[in-house]
């Protein structure tokens, strides 16, 4: 009975269920009816551009949004405009017209001068293999041969077919089957036992060449002496060479650069006496095998050379490392051994080697203390007791380093507030107050300051800045005691974490200087090629965070005192850079720096006697570095504009 009453129940329920999904059905075609009553209207039709337009508004609101606000969406237009040059510049239009290719065919070159090109097969896709071979043989230099090494599978015997066939036609084509696959490395060194040349360059199966490198590259050789050669890279997708996906400006020859990332890469072309009987790649470090290899024979090189224009074209696709670091996941512990060995070599002990945010094999090396030697902290100012005192309570409470002194170098103040300040810190053993007289000169302040410091090291600190990493201290020391380091500096950030200093580019801006790159991008940013975030070579760094030895400080003299407020710094990096000192910008040392908070802007139009004393300023330096402003900044590819900060491309 209880079956009976149930089965009624749920048959009752059912019925009711379907008169519910009937009345559901007649009101959705309602619905779709009057819908469809309103899109025929006049009204609607009207109003569909004012719709469009707003589903429009939204949608580029939010790519403004995740593009980290209007300065990112600006800067990835302008990009996006650079592109159409860039195909024009680098592109296949780059390649050499008829006239030019003459013109190249008969440079005077030795006759014994040419390039043995090294590619290691493995399964090579017929496509891809014509591409490459034939961008060896149009080009317009005939000083080359080609060494191929075949470790292909039985099942892709076409490779060895296709490329035997190339070699009867062609005499300068030498190819060879080995008798198993041994990685790139072993293949690649068979490579190299076929070689005759006395330079050797190093080609991927799936890559091409610009049709002009091998005489570009030889003129460095006869003209400048050069023993090590690399280019500028595209890499692009598919079958398309001028469907670019990244474009790589590179910088000239800078080993904190490349101990942190392999920026030279492709192309390498190197005199193979380098060699010097060693390996050329060794096998331990497969995946990053040309990694090891450039660190190894740079450290040998007498001359290495840059040529900042596009000559190597990369090929992105599902198996190649351009397009994904996972489809070879061992590269990543390979490129960390190649960089430790180098270190090891160059006498680097207890360091750590870690992978960035920017790139798994782009690295963040931590270098051990030699010493906890005393750091001299220079503060000069003036006023502002509130900067000072957030300046300085950020040294004492979150600095992990204590040997270190605080030297405020007071300047002209006349509020009370800043000398009851004063009062209280000449209770801490840590802090000094240095009493400069005579009007603000921020050269002639800090050098007050120098001659009165204790410490080994020397650190120029603005008083508007604010320490973020608790290490900081260790983040340029370790830096500044090495015997090839002149100045170190920092990452700074405004109050809203965008960036302030993230190194100095030489002629960068609408004076024609010196200006900061990547100025105003959001702190999250990695930057061009993920430069904001590795260790690396700059030619200056800001004097609002500077390490350097004090024995160096003392030996230039100082700041100069013609530079009474701009430029200082930058005068000073160079004659440091001038006694072949390298200067670092560390990303991992991090502060905030409010800056011009204390004094106001260097270029403040509204201030005739600011905006007439920087110009001078400005003259005086353009004048003193004519001729390195017209080299160009070797830490900044000439292929990139002085206009703007964001490393886009300059048009020329």
């Amino acid at each position: 009975m209880d079956y009976e009453k149930k089965y009624h129940e749920e048959k009752q329920k059912n019925e009711e269920l379907q008169v519910r999904l009937a009345a559901g059905r007649a009101q959705e075609e309602q619905l779709k009816s009057a819908i469809a009553r309103t899109k025929a209207s006049l009204p609607w039709r009207m109003t569909a551009p004012v719709r469009s337009a707003a589903r429009w508004t939204l949608k580029t609101a939010k790519r403004i949004r995740n593009l980290g606000g209007p300065r990112g969406f600006m800067i990835k237009a302008r990009q996006k405009l650079n592109d159409r040059e860039l195909r024009k510049m680098h592109g296949t239009r780059s390649f050499p017209d008829a006239a030019r290719r003459q013109a190249e065919g008969a440079a005077d070159f030795p006759e014994d001068l040419y390039i043995s090109i090294l590619v290691p097969l493995y399964n090579t896709p017929e496509k891809f293999l014509k591409d490459m071979i034939d961008s060896v043989t149009n080009q317009t230099c005939g000083h080359w041969e080609l060494c191929l090494a075949d470790g292909s599978d039985a099942e892709h015997a076409q490779v060895g077919e296709y490329c035997k066939m190339r070699a009867a036609a062609e005499p300068r084509i030498l190819y060879r089957k080995l008798e198993r696959n041994e990685q790139i490395s072993g293949n690649t060194n068979h490579c190299l036992e076929m070689a005759t040349g006395k330079y050797i360059g190093l080609l991927d199966h799936d890559d091409i060449l610009h049709p002009s490198v091998i005489y570009t590259y030889l003129k460095a050789v006869t003209e400048q002496g050069a023993d090590y050669i690399y280019c500028d890279e595209a890499t692009f997708h598919g079958d398309n060479i001028d469907d670019f996906i990244t474009q790589h400006f590179k910088p000239d020859f800078a080993i904190d650069n490349l101990r942190a990332n392999n920026y030279i890469c492709h192309f390498s072309v190197f005199a193979r006496e380098l060699l010097d009987g060693t390996e050329l790649f060794r096998s331990k470090y497969d995946g990053s095998q040309d990694h090891d290899m450039i660190l190894r024979l740079t450290a040998r090189a007498r001359k290495v050379v840059h040529i900042p224009r596009i000559l190597y074209y990369w090929r992105s696709h599902k198996a190649s490392v351009a397009s994904d670091i996972s489809a070879k996941p061992y590269a990543i512990e390979a490129a960390r051994g190649a960089v430790a060995d180098a270190l090891e070599k160059a006498g680097f002990k207890n360091f750590e080697i870690q992978s960035t945010r920017a790139f798994e094999t782009i690295f963040r090396i931590k270098y051990a203390l030699l010493e906890e030697a005393k750091v001299s902290i220079l503060i000069p100012n003036c006023n502002h007791a509130e900067d000072l005192r957030r300046c300085i309570s950020s040294i004492l409470e979150k600095s992990t380093y204590t040997n270190y002194e605080i030297l405020v170098i007071e300047n002209n103040s006349t509020e009370e507030e800043i000398f009851a300040y004063y009062r209280e810190l000449e209770k801490n053993p840590k802090v000094r107050i240095l009493h400069y007289e005579g009007e603000f000169n921020y050269s002639a302040v800090n050098n007050f300051g120098a001659r009165a410091a204790e410490g080994k090291y020397l650190l120029l600190l603005n008083n508007d800045t604010e320490v973020i990493s608790r290490n900081w201290i260790e983040e340029l020391l370790s830096f500044a005691q090495r015997e090839d380091v002149g100045a170190v500096g920092a990452k700074l950030y405004y109050a809203d974490h965008s960036i302030q200093h993230a190194g100095i580019v030489l002629g960068l801006g609408a004076h024609r200087t010196a200006g900061h790159v990547f100025y105003r991008f959001d702190g999250e940013n990695l930057g061009y090629m993920g430069k904001l975030w590795y260790q690396q070579d700059v030619s200056a760094v800001t004097g609002a965070c500077l390490m350097v030895k004090r024995s160096l400080y003392e030996a230039l003299g100082g700041l100069d005192e013609e530079f009474r407020i701009s430029l200082n710094d930058v005068d000073f990096c160079l004659r440091l850079r001038e006694k072949g000192l390298l200067n670092i910008f560390n990303p991992y040392c991090e502060l905030f720096h409010y800056e011009s908070a204390s004094r106001g802007s260097d270029v403040d139009g509204r201030n005739r006697e600011k905006a007439l004393r920087y110009e001078k300023e400005c003259e005086l330096f353009r004048t003193r570095y004519s001729a390195v402003l017209a080299a160009g900044d070797p830490y900044y590819n000439v292929n990139l504009t002085l206009d703007r900060s964001d490393c886009s491309l300059g048009v020329r």
